[in-house]
């Protein structure tokens, strides 16, 4: 009935499953960045506020 020269499917349902751990490092990769710019913008947007009080003519 079936002959050996046949080819078998083969389900690859276990490799996928591999590929799920990778995914959960890069979201918090992600959150990680963010957070950094974050952290940066505020930095900037507080030299660029102490510069204009600096800038400020105080003179009254």
């Amino acid at each position: 009935m079936s002959t050996g020269k046949e080819q078998l499917e083969v389900d690859d349902d276990l490799v996928e499953s591999d590929d799920d751990v990778g995914e959960a490092p890069v979201a918090e990769v992600a959150k990680t960045n963010l957070s950094k710019r974050r952290t940066i913008d505020n930095l900037l947007e507080e030299r660029r506020l102490q510069k204009q009080l600096a800038d400020y003519d105080f003179d009254f």
